[in-house]
């Protein structure tokens, strides 16, 4: 609809030109030119075409007269929608030879708009390139350009156009458009480049920190090669904190596999979450959810009496697994900054089974804290790997951005 209303603009402006000089040429020419403005001007196009094809049976007509007739077919013929005839008079402006260089780029770029009503995509680009060729960059232009390389399958084309046009708005210090990240992934994904997609989603998270975008990156996660089964409740954790965990199914699981893990305190926090939602105690399974939050509420007791003598445990032990087990215990009970110095201490023990692990927790115990955000920020960013933890500290660093 964009497209249509600057075709409609522009030519009502040939009309204008033409309406305000009709007093310089031949009355025989004029009159009838100065009567079709009057009738284009009223809603009466077809009358008006008619009387802009009497002034162009005028014989001996000099250039500049053929000039004033071509731009008033134009503008009448578009109004009718007779889009042949529309082109055949722009077609004729623009070989004259009598318009301007503005005009010019104005007349290749109504052009292009008119093959493009009658889904000539061939011309229409043929137009626009010759639009472009006489310094037109206008926005419309562009969007047309976009509209017609995805009409014609060039996705390789438009990958190239959108990334151009990301690239020069960030060296330029700009935001992207969000239009051109978009378009950019879905060409990206139209050709396979899975790698050059990812960092294009990460893109328009870090501008565009929308739910529709955190739930598209975070839920091809999983699906990612090599993503680890045992990460599934540190993503569950990111959805929650992004808002796109909302589904009955997604409480009941983050809940089950906290408790499992041995966070009791965060899975009746996720069940507390879901009833309050209105996702969890109604329907055919709200009695489970009653009965797992009463599992909860027990496991959470029975964890806070049994805190203490966990923690004497892991200091006593030679790994520092236990402990960071512990420290992250503590994050989900309300104590991140004990949490965060008994991670660290198991950390600096070392003998860890998985060391990216964590520092994916340290990281995400420092955010609760809420007190070293720049060294949340690059303990997130400092963590590696191939399995899905690294994505998970680089996006958790995003929402870390995000929230400031």
């Amino acid at each position: 609809m964009k497209h249509l209303r600057f075709w409609i603009v522009a030519c009502v402006s040939c009309a204008c030109i033409v309406a305000a000089h009709a007093q310089a040429v031949r009355p025989e020419v004029g009159k009838p030119l100065q009567h079709a403005a009057e009738l284009l001007k009223a809603g009466k196009a077809r009358e008006a075409l008619a009387r802009a094809r009497e002034a162009d049976a005028v014989a001996g007509k000099t250039p500049g007269e053929q000039l004033m007739i071509d731009r008033m077919k134009a503008a009448a013929a578009q109004r009718a929608g007779d889009t042949g005839a529309a082109i055949q008079a722009l077609e004729a402006m623009f070989a004259s030879g009598k318009l301007g260089s503005s005009e010019q780029a104005q007349t290749a770029e109504m052009l292009a708009f008119a093959f493009s009503q009658q889904k000539d995509w061939a011309r229409t680009n043929q137009w626009i390139q010759r639009a472009q060729a006489a310094g037109n960059t206008s926005a419309q232009l562009k969007q047309l350009q976009a509209y017609v390389q995805s009409q014609s399958g060039d996705y390789a084309a438009i990958a190239k156009e959108a990334q151009a046009a990301v690239a020069g708005a960030e060296a330029a210090g700009r935001k992207p458009d969000e239009g051109e990240l978009l378009r950019l992934a879905d060409a990206q994904q139209r050709t396979g480049q899975t790698q050059a997609r990812a960092v294009t989603l990460d893109k328009l998270l870090a501008y565009y920190p929308k739910k529709e975008y955190w739930a598209i990156v975070l839920g091809q996660l999983p699906r990612k090669s090599g993503f680890s089964d045992r990460l599934s409740l540190d993503l569950l954790r990111l959805r929650l904190a992004t808002g796109t965990l909302t589904r009955t199914d997604d409480f009941m699981e983050m809940a089950q596999l906290a408790l499992q893990a041995g966070y009791p305190a965060e899975g009746k926090a996720v069940i507390d979450k879901g009833f309050a939602a209105g996702a969890l105690g109604s329907g055919a399974e709200g009695e489970r959810h009653k009965r797992l939050r009463e599992l909860a509420l027990k496991q959470e007791a029975e964890g806070k009496a049994a805190i203490a003598r966990q923690e004497q445990q892991a200091l006593a032990d030679k790994s520092g697994d236990e402990l960071v087990h512990v420290g992250y215990v503590y994050v989900t009970m309300g104590q991140a900054d004990k949490g965060v110095a008994l991670i660290e201490q198991g950390i600096a023990k070392g003998g860890l089974k998985r060391p990216e692990d964590a520092k994916l927790h340290l990281g995400m115990a420092l955010l609760q804290s809420g007190k070293n955000k720049a060294k949340a920020l690059q303990v997130l960013r400092s963590v590696r790997g191939n399995d899905g933890a690294a994505d998970l500290g680089r996006l958790w660093a995003m929402v870390a951005n995000q929230s400031s």
